[in-house]
């Protein structure tokens, strides 16, 4: 399962790389953030982290994987937060747009994640990857 989730989520990635790509083209350079390639490696991180976490406590009872998914959801906001602040107070130039384009990938990230999600805790058996 996990690596098809990795596949996934490389696909959605590149996907996401592409139109952020784009954008790079139409929109003034102003708006882009210098910092927006290694954001998605940040986020594919994290989310590889988190769901290998989570693929660990599916095996146990179901309270035990809403608690694992309640606190990867606490660790990740909290490292998000610092991230956002410690990169905001180091490059004030860029924080506008480092924190437009960290809020837009969290959004798309975080609907990934949670899709793959929903649909893996529905029938964990079914796919063996």
């Amino acid at each position: 399962m996990y690596i098809k989730f990795l596949r996934q989520l490389l696909y959605f990635s590149a996907a996401a790389g592409t139109v952020a790509a784009l954008l790079s083209f139409i929109l003034p350079q102003q708006y882009i953030s210098p910092a927006l390639p290694f954001l998605f490696l940040f986020f594919i991180s994290a989310s590889l982290l988190s769901f290998f976490f989570l693929l660990k406590s599916t095996g146990k009872r179901l309270i035990r994987f809403v608690n694992a998914f309640l606190l990867t959801i606490l660790l990740k906001l909290i490292l998000y937060i610092g991230v956002m602040v410690a990169y905001a107070l180091l490059n004030r130039t860029d924080a506008v747009p480092f924190l437009v384009s960290f809020f837009i990938l969290y959004l798309i990230y975080m609907v990934f994640e949670t899709v793959f999600i929903i649909k893996y805790s529905r029938n964990p058996n079914k796919e063996s990857d």
